[in-house]
């Protein structure tokens, strides 16, 4: 993998202040997933037991989002793109990409949504599924209009605020300082329950797809110019020396690591705070949410801290953080799954910007027969994809079975099981970028100890359902 031609000139000073956005974004998108709706589980099954563990994962997230990030930067080419030219059978990578998120979208977003679902049908008239549907259908009517953007804005900024929120709340009923410096100490607890903690570890800060998607927000944002057909240098300006773009390219690693440090640790405070009310409110009554009523179980987390207005405020919560990862999901899946198509049916290492017309590829052309004249192909597979897989199949699965615990274990469990594969593929294209900006030996050493970590995990799981732990 080639080093990208050109770069602007990196951010100095406080300026690098402007260029943490992609990492909030990226913790609210991480927060508003299923760590809502599993840390406060975990908090009431084991209070602190496990914190050492919320924090070691987030440790990880660090390294594994800083990787993800840092393949964009230096080529400008997507992580999907490195994944299409790793050696082997052909797109194999892709392939392995494709089929599990395909799961994990359809479980997450329709979790997600019989969440908010759940939350809403106890204010309101009308039941779960209602709800729910009306949710799948709002977001879905905003991505594919193209408004994504500026609904999103609006949904960070109101994700922020409730969140701090939510901070408070845990500040203000904090009574066990004691168990949670033990629970700083790594420990396994004498009952564990390997199904029952596995989709939390899935989802504490992000999925595996979220990964990639640190890559992709990065990108979007500019970072070391953007995609390559976007960072061309500014017209009249002097072609830079290779030394100088490499210099330049190693500074955006720089604010980028950076970035990916304040997503991760404006995460962390947040999901530590769901496990202390979890742990501090929850567990002394016993109440564990589940089933089609587990918003208004969850509720109970601020309202036992501040009434009636503690109630509503956790109802505000869960329908605007978990509403704008509905969202969220719905874009950032159907926009991989359409570029992985795009990128499925180029040579080995083509380049991304030179596609082959959509009327000389004949799958391709029937599966989006129905685009209107100008639509480009990258457009009609992201609004496909968005319609069926993030749309139509979820509604399904909803109908099927209302429960958000159980569908968002699924997605859960997917995200266990294939982040391995996501962070070994990720260094794998990091080892071919250039030898000055390529990870060090600490950097790569992080990245495999993170791959280890998930697949032991991945190894519990089947030994469980293998029925080999008791």
């Amino acid at each position: 993998m080639g080093l990208r031609s050109y770069a602007p000139e990196p951010p100095q000073g406080s300026e690098r202040f402007r260029w943490w956005s992609p990492g909030l974004l990226w913790a609210m998108s991480a927060v508003g997933s299923g760590s809502v709706l599993f840390t406060p589980r975990i908090g009431s099954e084991y209070r602190y037991e496990l914190l050492w563990l919320l924090w070691l994962v987030a440790l990880l997230m660090w390294v594994m989002i800083r990787e993800a990030g840092r393949f964009a930067v230096v080529t400008g080419r997507t992580l999907l793109d490195g994944y299409s030219t790793l050696p082997g059978p052909r797109h194999w990578a892709l392939w392995l990409v494709l089929v599990p998120q395909l799961v994990a979208a359809v479980a997450g977003v329709g979790g997600l949504s019989a969440l908010v679902g759940s939350a809403l049908a106890a204010e309101l008239p009308g039941d779960l599924l209602l709800w729910s549907l009306v949710v799948l259908a709002a977001g879905l009517g905003i991505v594919v209009s193209g408004g994504f953007r500026a609904v999103s804005r609006v949904a960070l900024v109101l994700a922020l605020v409730l969140v701090s929120v939510m901070v408070a709340a845990a500040v203000g009923v904090f009574a066990s300082p004691g168990d949670a410096a033990a629970g700083l100490v790594p420990g396994v607890p004498g009952q564990l329950d390997v199904p029952f903690v596995l989709p939390w570890i899935g989802t504490i800060l992000a999925g595996s797809m979220g990964i990639i998607w640190f890559s992709y927000w990065t990108a979007a944002r500019g970072f070391g110019g953007g995609t390559a057909e976007e960072s061309e240098p500014p017209p009249g300006s002097e072609a830079l020396p290779e030394a100088a773009t490499t210099r330049r390219v190693a500074a955006w690693l720089r604010t980028m690591s950076a970035t990916a440090a304040v997503g991760v640790v404006t995460g962390t405070v947040v999901i530590t705070a769901f496990l202390v009310l979890g742990a501090e409110l929850l567990a002394p009554e016993g109440i564990m949410p589940a089933g089609t009523d587990v918003a208004d179980q969850l509720t109970r987390l601020l309202s036992d801290v501040w009434g009636e207005a503690g109630h509503w405020l956790m109802v505000a919560a869960i329908v605007t953080a978990l509403g704008g990862s509905v969202l969220a999901n719905q874009d950032g899946w159907s926009r991989s799954f359409a570029d992985i198509v795009l990128l499925l049916r180029r040579g080995r290492g083509g380049d991304p910007a030179s596609e082959t017309p959509v009327e000389e590829n004949g799958w391709l052309s029937r599966l989006l027969s129905w685009r209107p004249r100008g639509m480009r192909p990258r457009q009609a597979l992201t609004i496909l994809f968005a319609t069926v897989v993030t749309g139509v199949l979820p509604a399904v699965v909803i109908v099927l079975v209302r429960d958000p615990v159980v569908i968002m274990s699924a997605s859960g469990v997917v995200a266990t099981i294939h982040t391995p594969f996501i962070v070994f593929a990720t260094l794998a294209v990091n080892r071919r970028v250039p030898q000055p900006v390529r990870p060090g030996l600490a950097a790569a050493g992080a990245m495999a100890l993170a791959g280890i970590f998930y697949t032991g995990f991945a190894g519990l799981y089947f030994a469980d359902m293998a029925g080999l732990l008791g």
